[in-house]
């Protein structure tokens, strides 16, 4: 029965964590936009802008990646047989690549809050589709239980992320006119 109840808790700071994340870099592009803006707009958007973002990222994105971690170790630890299947290396290395997409937002927050943007917002949105990708690869790992076949699997990927990519431009396009 506590296998049940870390594996529920594990899912619901997968989400929180994962909602963190993408608000986060929406943020970002907020911040980025407003501080290419003339003053007073700048000052009043980005003040706003990074006490949001410092609010969302300490107190449920940094705090819900650290319960999962710890929540997902604990059922690892739990079912150590997961450890000698393929599928679960594939997930950890995407788990892997997660915590190394934290950390670069990480140090994209850090610079904001110094009122230096060194990416544009386009750039931003095109980042923020990364976690979209690493959640669909580690949901159908996890639900699949397989190791999804190479070719397949990072066919499926690549066309996801272009279809992410065109949807990226036409946005801009009809944003920009």
């Amino acid at each position: 029965m506590d296998y049940l109840y870390l594996k529920a808790l594990h899912i619901i700071f997968v989400i929180t964590w994962f909602a963190g994340l993408f608000y986060i870099v929406r943020l970002f592009i907020y911040h980025t936009e407003a501080l290419e803006k003339g003053e007073p707009d700048r000052t009043i958007l980005s003040d706003q802008l990074a006490l949001m973002s410092k609010k969302l990222w300490f107190i449920i994105t940094w705090p819900s990646a650290v319960i999962t971690v710890i929540l997902g170790t604990s059922l690892l630890i739990s079912q150590p047989s997961w450890l000698k299947m393929p599928f679960m290396h594939v997930k950890l290395g995407f788990v892997v690549l997660l915590i190394l997409y934290h950390l670069g937002c990480h140090m994209i927050f850090k610079q904001l809050q110094k009122g230096i943007a060194k990416y544009t917002s386009t750039q931003l949105r095109v980042f923020n589709e990364v976690a979209t990708l690493i959640l669909f690869a580690v949901v159908f790992l996890i639900v699949l239980k397989i190791e999804i076949s190479w070719i397949y699997g990072t066919m499926g990927l690549i066309s996801f992320a272009i279809v992410l990519m065109v949807a990226i431009k036409i946005y801009k396009r009809f944003r920009n006119k």
